[in-house]
């Protein structure tokens, strides 16, 4: 059996033999992250640390990435895609309706725009009785978006995909002081290039420092919400 047990490489007899299955979904985007990451990067560090989780967690079985939700702030940059809070909500409530050999099913985000529409979606579950958390990532005092942070944690776990030499800083205000404007009229508007912070200063070995917390506080959470 795959040793990180992702499902879409097991088959659905290896799945049965489960014990109360945590079923994780890892949520990303499909968006700019200024001119030296990739658009996958929100997916990629979301899949990153479900993956992790599961060699910690001897219940958890890791489902399919969703890769494009809501990102609507990052319209007019090229290669964003969204399909908006609604749809990004209505998708988790249907996957995880369909998910009925799952004891619980725990939602792992890796971008903040999805907050509201995870948050919308796992309300309407537990109404319907079903055993549902959502983990949003939070690094204190880091940047917010292709930064330091981000930048940091994609040289840990996806260096190839990382050009350095194209990393500028963007705005560096705190996200409380944005957030009126990304809400009314983009990232754009902000930050020409779109980065809100400065990911010159990023490293490797800050990157897997980042992950490691954050893979010790997603633990933390599976081991309180899903125990």
């Amino acid at each position: 059996m795959p040793r990180l047990r992702r499902i879409a490489e097991m088959t659905s007899e290896e799945l049965s033999r489960l014990e109360r299955p945590l079923l994780v979904i890892p949520v990303g985007s499909c968006e700019q992250h200024g001119e030296h990451l990739p658009l996958s990067t929100d997916t990629l560090i979301a899949e990153a640390l479900s993956d992790a989780l599961a060699t910690r967690h001897p219940r958890v079985v890791v489902g399919p990435s969703i890769t494009v939700s809501s990102s609507g702030e990052h319209a007019g940059f090229t290669g964003t895609l969204s399909i908006g809070r609604e749809a990004t909500s209505n998708t988790l409530v249907e996957l995880v309706r369909s998910a009925h050999w799952a004891h619980d099913v725990l939602i792992v985000n890796g971008h903040g725009g999805n907050v509201s529409a995870l948050t919308h979606a796992a309300n309407l579950l537990r109404s319907e009785s079903r055993a549902v958390s959502v983990w949003n990532p939070h690094v204190v005092g880091g940047d917010a978006h292709a930064g330091h942070v981000e930048t940091s944690i994609m040289l840990a776990i996806s260096p190839t995909l990382v050009r350095m030499d194209r990393a500028h800083a963007g705005t560096v205000q705190p996200i409380s002081a944005l957030a009126n404007q990304l809400t009314t009229t983009g990232v754009r508007s902000v930050s020409p290039n779109g980065v809100l912070g400065d990911p010159r200063s990023a490293t490797a070995d800050e990157g897997h420092r980042i992950v490691s917390f954050l893979v010790d506080e997603l633990v933390a959470h599976a081991t309180e919400h899903h125990p």
